[in-house]
């Protein structure tokens, strides 16, 4: 995968916090050495979380994250100050950039302690070395900067560096479930959200890892399915499907093949299989009047017939035959406060990393919500949820 195609989740996220005015902007622009932020000496410049894919060596595929004042004050200034916050559920390495002329104050002793509490490595930068005669002595994550003189830029980018540990989820997407030369046939409907001459990313994650592993991947429509499985010379061992048409893959797929959809690949590669098929309960048990939050992880242009937002409230009604609500989310903007819904479906989250999948759904388990996901919940509602985890077993 290409650099500028390496998707949000797979980069390392890189977050500059601190009060205003401590210069994160600034660092942020020298250590890219690039204008990305906007630098005034206006307090509070920087409003809502500025994210810019690029390349940081040596590390490589980075996500940079510039982040309001976690200082700023009023109404507007608290909604910034949760969407700071909300940028650690995402951080790899976080940057405290700390004003070097100033004490340390009781907001930063509160991002350090947050720091601890979500186990993200951390970097002090004491910014604004060059107003200050003798530099202090600082310990192994702290580090002595000016992005006005570029002064030990170099330095923090290396210490940037060291800290960085290249993670790997506990499981893949699907090469632990086939080995080489097996058949894997994947089921990819082309419909009016899919991107112009593009397969969308799980479809491209999932092809890649079966040539990876050596196995025979065999790309189809809907439309095309039945033929693709008459002309195997061999049975295949796998069929992957989108799961807006799981229930018609399922009734042309052999009971001697395992089935299963790109969403719950992701449920299990991100790390909540578990949690989402306890969540998906909550089906059976709505009621009348009810609120059902969908929450997507990307944001997109709406069509007629949008997964999220039409195909699954209709299909969850005529589930449960109950008069429900429902509320919708995309992006980054999750609800802290879930104690107004039943249920929380999440789509696959093929676009967050895996600690803010696993962020969302503590959300939901400490608040006592169910919370599953799109292909668990459409299987659960077709009657195929078991023969869909079937492989897992």
């Amino acid at each position: 995968m290409s650099l500028n195609s390496t998707p949000s989740a797979n980069r390392i996220h890189i977050a500059f916090f601190g009060k205003r005015n401590a210069g994160k902007s600034s660092l942020v622009n020298a250590v890219t050495n690039q204008n990305l932020s906007v630098v005034s000496d206006v307090k509070g410049t920087t409003t809502d979380p500025v994210y810019k894919a690029m390349e940081l060596l040596p590390i490589g595929p980075v996500m940079i994250v510039d982040t309001a004042g976690i200082d700023d004050e009023g109404d507007l200034g608290k909604l910034r100050v949760e969407k700071t916050k909300q940028v650690l559920n995402k951080t790899d390495i976080a940057i405290l950039v700390k004003d070097i002329t100033e004490e340390l104050h009781e907001d930063e002793i509160q991002l350090i302690e947050l720091f601890k509490e979500k186990n993200i490595k951390y970097i002090i930068a004491y910014n604004k070395a060059d107003l200050i005669n003798n530099l202090k002595n600082v310990s192994f994550n702290e580090i002595c900067v000016s992005a006005k003189n570029n002064t030990n830029i170099y330095e923090l980018k290396e210490l940037i560096a060291s800290l960085y540990e290249e993670k790997q989820s506990k499981y893949p997407l699907v090469s632990d479930l086939v080995k080489a030369n097996d058949i894997v046939i994947l089921v990819t409907p082309i419909d009016s959200a899919a991107p112009k001459g593009r397969l969308i990313l799980p479809q491209q994650q999932v092809i890649r890892e079966l040539l990876d592993i050596g196995a025979i991947a065999i790309v189809v429509k809907e439309t095309e399915f039945k033929e693709a499985l008459n002309s195997c010379s061999k049975k295949p061992k796998l069929v992957i499907t989108d799961s807006q048409v799981f229930e018609f893959v399922s009734d042309l797929t052999p009971k001697d093949i395992f089935l299963t959809s790109f969403s719950i690949l992701f449920a299990r590669h991100k790390g909540i299989l578990f949690d989402a098929l306890n969540g998906v309960k909550a089906l059976n048990l709505l009621k009348d009047g009810d609120t059902v939050l969908i929450s997507e992880g990307c944001t997109h242009h709406r069509q007629c017939d949008d997964i999220g937002t039409v195909k699954l409230p209709r299909w969850i009604s005529s589930y449960t035959g109950k008069n429900l609500k429902f509320e919708f989310s995309s992006g980054t903007s999750f609800p802290q406060n879930l104690k107004n819904y039943a249920m929380i479906i999440h789509c696959g989250a093929c676009m967050l990393k895996e600690q803010e999948v696993i962020y969302r759904f503590s959300l939901s388990k400490k608040q006592n919500i169910p919370m599953t996901n799109y292909g668990i919940t459409i299987s659960q509602i077709h009657g195929i949820l078991d023969r869909s985890i079937e492989i897992f077993k």
